[in-house]
């Protein structure tokens, strides 16, 4: 059966535009501090949820165990995820490694997945994922060590953090938030985000720099990742395998280094670059579908 469209290019889209949060994250550190950045992006983003969520007649969810398990979600998945990140990059974590960083993801949502979910991890998920582990190490390495690169052991632990809060999310959206409406859901999500960056932003000046490329940075980061990327993510962890979904986030280095060099300068070496295919191939191999076995009768 042909899939639908959505369905056909939700993965494609969905690492392209992921992997633009890193990029805009970058863009934006230098005019405000990053959990008032967080904060403001989380603030700016309900009203347009909610006029989505009236346009389009959307279900609210119908108990308060519900809503529960949505804030929960949104904690992990934006707010402490997020936290991370922005933290990282303010710091002067590199936006091409702080998407390597988070690449490790996949392993550690297999995992939480197997454990569970009992979804099952074949040998072509453990190979696929050891195949882009060393990709990530291959890409990442470079930069350990290098004076003034950011890559610190307080920036690598805010990531593994970040790291780690994703996946648990992921697996915990997919187990506690199976049905509830996609746009509702998120509307909680983002204030379970702002019950983590709110109480941070007490150390921080709300003084922000209104220039035209932090502008930008919070209209993208608003409209097309907390909208546009988070909804295809819901959609997409709705429609798999968990530990397939995190297979995409493999993909996600690749595409924020190459535009990392292009947009900030950020080096590429020509080891990064057979990282990249590495993490290429390791995402066939997760991703590929086993072929059918035929019937006993068959001739």
């Amino acid at each position: 059966m042909k899939k639908p469209i959505l369905a056909a290019i939700a993965p494609g889209l969905f690492v392209l535009l992921w992997s633009t949060g890193f990029i805009g994250s970058k863009l934006g550190a230098p005019y405000a501090d990053p959990f008032v950045f967080l904060s403001l992006r989380y603030i700016a983003v309900l009203p347009f949820l909610l006029l989505i969520a009236v346009a389009g007649r959307s279900r609210w969810p119908g108990n308060p165990l519900a809503i529960t398990h949505c804030i929960v979600t949104g904690m992990l998945v934006h707010g402490i995820y997020l936290g991370g990140v922005f933290w990282a990059i303010d710091r002067g974590m590199p936006a091409g490694a702080s998407a390597l960083m988070v690449g490790l993801q996949p392993v550690l949502t297999a995992l939480a997945a197997g454990w569970l979910l009992k979804e099952r991890i074949g040998p072509r998920h453990w190979a696929g994922m050891a195949v882009g582990s060393v990709g990530l190490i291959l890409i990442l390495g470079p930069k350990l060590g290098l004076d003034g690169s950011g890559v610190t052991i307080a920036t690598v632990s805010a990531l593994l953090a970040a790291v780690l809060a994703m996946s648990l999310g992921t697996v915990y959206q997919k187990r506690f938030v199976p049905v509830t409406d996609h746009v509702t859901a998120t509307v909680w999500q983002y204030v379970g985000a702002l019950i983590v960056s709110l109480p941070l932003t007490l150390g921080e000046s709300w003084q922000v720099e209104w220039s035209p490329q932090f502008i930008f940075a919070m209209v993208w980061l608003v409209l097309v990742l907390s909208i546009g990327a988070i909804l295809l993510l819901m959609y997409l962890i709705r429609a798999g395998a968990v530990a397939e979904v995190a297979s995409l986030f493999y993909l996600v280095p690749v595409a924020t280094t190459i535009e990392s060099y292009f947009l900030f300068g950020e080096t590429l070496a020509l080891i990064q670059i057979a990282g990249m295919g590495l993490v290429v191939a390791a995402i066939l191999l997760i991703r590929r579908k086993p072929a059918p076995v035929p019937p006993a009768d068959a001739v």
